[in-house]
């Protein structure tokens, strides 16, 4: 049975909307929920025993919980708390830098999007250190995903992302600092401001790329709804949804649908500048939207 993921929180929201948004996942269709910090070490609206809580209020309405890692790791402070987040990881961690996948020596681990994982022998060599599941990097295919689920190693989870603003690229610069003229070491917070990034256009004044602090992110919102029987054929065993400020439980409600039903569930209309795109499933460029024109199929 296919099964629905809502990705770690790649924003900075304020800490009564992260609390009230992951009580409200607890009446969800959602079977895994991922917590923790991907992309800043300098956010910390929710402190450790604020995670603690969190996490055992979703153990207790039955998800399964998988602690979150840094993907860009640039001190030693941050590799301290690394090792402190996959030490109290209550069963699995999501390894986003190979720094987790060294440190975690064996212990079960899913291999996040931002490791760079493009053949059977680096799954191989991951399944060895740990991995019990694979969230494939977001500009793969859909006909090599297939290739590599066929030829996985036994026992190995693949997941996709298929919900979300696209992670794209991680840097030292803080981008959205430096659009406030701001320096990184000296942020005020004000990624804090733009709850779901902030968008770039083009000089044709179209939207572009969104800037999320040191991490860039398509403008276009990846919605894989329309694919998830070819998902599911291609052997994808999860779908990761990645959290939006504004109706988010509409998403997975549509998505659970698409999972458990034959009938086509209505999806909601995009509130954000760059609306859908589909590109990367069907190997074209990641901002198109072809692929819902022509409809994708799983290869023999």
């Amino acid at each position: 049975m296919m099964k629905l993921a809502v990705g770690p929180i790649l924003y900075l929201w304020e800490r009564t909307d992260a609390l009230s948004f992951y009580e409200s996942l607890c009446q969800t269709p959602v079977d895994i929920v991922y917590l923790g910090e991907v992309v800043c070490s300098k956010r910390r609206v929710l402190e450790r025993d604020d995670w603690l809580d969190v996490a055992h209020m979703l153990t207790q309405a039955g998800k399964e919980v998988v602690i979150s890692t840094l993907a860009l790791i640039e001190a030693e402070s941050e590799l301290a708390t690394l090792a402190r987040q996959i030490d109290s990881a209550p069963r699995l961690f999501e390894a986003n830098d190979y720094a987790a996948v060294e440190y975690a020596a064996g212990r079960p681990f899913v291999a996040g999007p931002h490791l760079n994982v493009y053949n059977t022998s680096t799954l191989d060599l991951l399944a060895r250190q740990g991995a019990r599941r694979w969230v494939a990097p977001v500009e793969l295919p859909l006909d090599t995903v297939a290739k590599l689920a066929a030829t996985r190693p036994a026992g190995l989870e693949i997941e996709m992302f298929a919900y979300g603003r696209l992670p794209l690229a991680f840097s030292a610069r803080c981008f959205t600092a430096r659009s406030h003229n701001l320096a990184k070491d000296d942020c005020g917070f004000i990624c804090g401001s733009y709850p779901d990034g902030l968008t770039l256009y083009s000089r044709e004044e179209q939207p572009f790329l969104t800037l999320n602090g040191i991490q860039t992110q398509s403008a276009s919102v990846q919605n894989l709804h329309p694919h998830v029987s070819s998902l599911r054929a291609a052997g994808v065993d999860v779908l990761r949804l990645s959290p939006h400020s504004l109706g988010f439980l509409d998403v997975v409600r549509a998505f659970d649908e698409a999972i458990n039903t034959t009938s086509a569930a209505a999806f909601p209309e995009p509130y954000l500048p760059g609306g859908y795109c589909d590109g990367y499933l069907g190997g074209a460029a990641g901002i198109a939207r072809a692929a819902h024109e022509r409809g994708l199929r799983a290869p023999p």
